[in-house]
């Protein structure tokens, strides 16, 4: 959205065709319109691999436009090394919105573009030539070896029973109640703006903008909660459960049956004094406990940006969008909080929102899709067992949260638990991964593309 208001605001045209939004209708699109450039976002796992087949179908069509790549889940090197060798067209990663429009203004300059064309191939090839060296850099255990590798489980940091077990709801969580677990400094970054709150609000360079960009936030915050133009929403619970080697089970908390099966990744690099990490290392193999969440404050927007975009209005319709996703991280910091010291009881810890933002308390909420479990295909069996239709949360085709102002995944309360990255394993874990869960190798491979060694 911001990438379209700055070019916009500096004379571009946008066709702004939404999200999800197959390669087919793009290229069709564009082939109508006689654009210029194309561009595409990718905010999950899976986008990569449409970015890739999309660059594919322009060299088939010999559609000769430059590819613009941006998004939280794309890379320079994934650019370089998957995207831009399927295609004779100029393929450019794009950092932030703000360098949008000196790219697009480079490439359709006659005296310039040639000369950027060609220093964008030339980053590309050293992108390619550093993703080859951290393919060789440090070397990957078998799966045997990491699992021999793994942290002992120890006892005495395994938390307490829950003092409340079993499913849970809240359909209309006072919004009033967020806002004070607001971290800002994301919200500051989704607008390119970089810098820590509130230190940012006397940036010597970025400060005015900043408080300007603050006010109108916080305005249409109270506008927000006192008008009620939102909703938040949750569905958890703590659930019996225990570990089955490098994997998670939990059980009914009545009948004691086997529910959700949550599996987990291993690390593979070998480093010297370093352990290999699972998130199952975090659960005893029997009588533990794990939560599981997903809440949404996403409810409500949909209208509330419709009015601002009927009056053009799109700074305050981009406004309201980040305003839901910083409730919606605020929302699930509050109830992990509530898990902690209310529903679970292990913690004595008084509220103090800077501690949140510093996460320095007991226990994590790892998500699917994110360094420790990047597979996103671990959400439909989580939105199930949840019953999330029930608060209105969806998952598109490629696991998308529906609504985008949504947050889900685990809880987890053993005194050593704390966060990590998989980092990169081998083909033998993602074959075996496939045969815990009943998948085919190769949609295991899909969803894990980032986290495979070649």
């Amino acid at each position: 959205n911001i990438v379209g208001v700055v070019l916009r605001c500096n004379a571009y045209e946008v066709i702004d065709l939404g999200v999800m939004v197959p390669a087919e209708t793009i290229l069709k699109r564009a082939e109508e319109e006689a654009v210029d450039i194309i561009g595409l976002s990718g905010l999950i796992t899976p986008s990569l691999d449409e970015m890739v087949h999309l660059a594919s179908e322009m060299e088939r069509r010999e559609l000769r436009l430059p590819l613009l790549i941006g998004g939280a889940t794309t890379s320079a090197i994934h650019t370089a090394v998957k995207i831009a060798p399927t295609t004779k067209c100029p393929v450019i990663h794009v950092v932030d919105a703000s360098r949008a429009v000196g790219v697009a203004s480079d490439l359709l300059s006659e005296k310039r573009s040639k000369d950027f064309i060609a220093a964008n191939e030339e980053k590309h090839d050293r992108e390619r030539r550093r993703h080859a060296s951290r393919q060789h850099a440090g070397k990957l255990l078998s799966l045997s070896e990491a699992k021999a590798n793994a942290p002992a489980f120890d006892t005495a940091g395994k938390a307490p029973a829950p003092k409340t077990i079993g499913r849970q709801i809240h359909l209309d969580y006072p919004l009033e109640k967020l806002v004070e677990c607001i971290d800002w400094t994301p919200f500051f970054h989704s607008w390119e703006l970089r810098g820590r709150y509130p230190k940012i609000l006397d940036d010597e360079k970025q400060g005015e903008t900043a408080r300007s960009l603050f006010a109108d936030a916080q305005a249409m915050l109270r506008r927000i909660v006192d008008e009620g133009l939102l909703q938040a929403q949750a569905v958890y619970g703590l659930f019996p459960a225990a570990r089955r080697g490098d994997d998670i089970q939990l059980f009914d908390p009545d009948s004691h049956q086997e529910t959700l099966f949550i599996p987990c990744l291993r690390q593979q690099r070998g480093r010297k004094n370093s352990l290999n990490r699972s998130l199952a290392d975090f659960v005893a193999e029997a009588d533990d406990y794990v939560g599981c969440f997903a809440v949404t404050t996403g409810h409500g927007l949909e209208a509330l940006v419709a009015e601002f975009e009927a009056d053009d209005d799109d700074y305050s319709a981009i406004l309201a969008k980040a305003l839901a996703d910083r409730l919606a991280e605020a929302f699930a910091e509050r109830l992990h909080f509530q898990i902690r010291t209310e529903d679970w009881g292990y913690s004595q810890e008084t509220f103090d929102n800077e501690g949140l933002i510093k996460e320095s308390y007991r226990g994590i909420r790892p998500a699917p899709g994110y360094p420790a479990c990047p597979d996103h295909s671990v959400k439909p069996a989580l939105f199930e067992f949840l019953g999330a239709a029930e608060i209105g949360m969806s998952l598109s085709e490629n696991h998308a949260m529906l609504p985008a102002a949504s947050v889900s995944g685990f809880y987890m309360a053993h005194a050593d638990s704390h966060y990590f990255g998989l980092g990169l394993i081998t083909q033998e874990q993602a074959e075996d991964y496939a045969t815990r869960r009943g998948m085919k190798v190769e949609d295991v491979q899909r969803w894990l593309q980032p986290s495979l060694a070649e």
